[in-house]
């Protein structure tokens, strides 16, 4: 069985702060035994201004944040599922929500592109974002190869949209990472409800690494980071704070679930016959 973590920050608007705490938690998670960790959406930067991420946006494939995910994967021998990182968009005032996975060789794997942009209103407490001002939209939906099994990535606001997960199950999704930074309103309404309903539909794993705390820009998070296995059932959690969760992936219980409990299967099937 292999180890995998979920890193929980309360990242603000200094880069290289943010870059020292989230260096601290993957040593943390490291020498507990993970050899895959998850770090939340936007753990580089918190903002003062949504805006701000785009005055730091870097090229793809070069940039100090980039940098920073590809050493730390080197230097403890993990793979890394970099949270979100700020890359550069076709338009030249936003940014892509970009969620990179580097091996531990500190080779980057994959890149997604955050699909689901984020525009609301809270009522509650008259909280406003609108995501696709400094956000440009991706559109494709990435499952790869892991020594784990096979890895989907995925970004916060995605969690709410059970068809893209269910693509990356035709695609063989195993384990799915979900890096994120939910409101404290919209987290404690729905957060766990969706990332065990992903869990149970899907009969996979999931990985979710959560913004949780007080911003210095004013917002507070949800935080209550959590690794959930295929049968919906919490396996650590963090209900708030800097820190980390760390849990085994017991592939033999994942296709023992699979082949004991077939609703995958049913489901084709039953979309072959209709």
């Amino acid at each position: 069985m292999r180890k995998v973590a979920a890193i929980q920050m309360a990242s603000g608007p200094n880069v290289n702060a943010n870059l020292i705490e989230a260096a601290r938690l993957i040593t943390m998670a490291a020498d507990a035994g993970a050899e895959l960790v998850v770090l939340p959406e936007n753990f580089a930067i918190m903002g003062l201004s949504e805006f701000d991420k785009v005055k730091i946006r870097e090229a793809d494939g070069q940039g100090p944040i980039q940098d920073f995910l590809s050493e730390q994967a080197a230097r403890h021998g993990v793979w890394l599922v970099g949270g979100t990182v700020p890359l550069a968009a076709h338009d030249a005032d936003k940014v892509r929500s970009a969620c990179l996975l580097i091996d531990d060789q500190g080779k980057r794997v994959a890149r997604y592109d955050k699909i689901h942009l984020f525009d609301v209103e809270l009522p509650d407490n008259g909280e406003r974002y609108v995501e696709s001002e400094t956000i440009e939209e991706g559109d494709q939906v990435v499952v790869v190869d892991t020594p784990f099994g096979r890895l989907g990535l995925a970004i916060c606001y995605d969690l709410r949209f059970p068809e893209l997960f269910r693509r990356m199950q035709a695609q063989g999704v195993d384990i799915i990472a979900i890096p994120s930074a939910f409101t404290a309103i919209t987290g404690k309404a729905h957060w766990e409800t969706l990332v065990r309903a992903r869990a149970i539909e899907n009969l996979s794993y999931v990985i979710a690494a959560a913004q949780g705390g007080y911003h210095v820009n004013g917002r507070e998070t949800h935080g209550d980071s959590m690794i959930v296995d295929p049968w919906g059932r919490v396996l650590d959690r963090l209900p708030s704070g800097s820190g980390f969760v760390l849990a085994e992936l017991d592939m033999g219980n994942l296709a023992s679930t699979r082949r004991n409990f077939p609703v995958l299967e049913h489901r084709y099937m039953k979309r072959a016959t209709s």
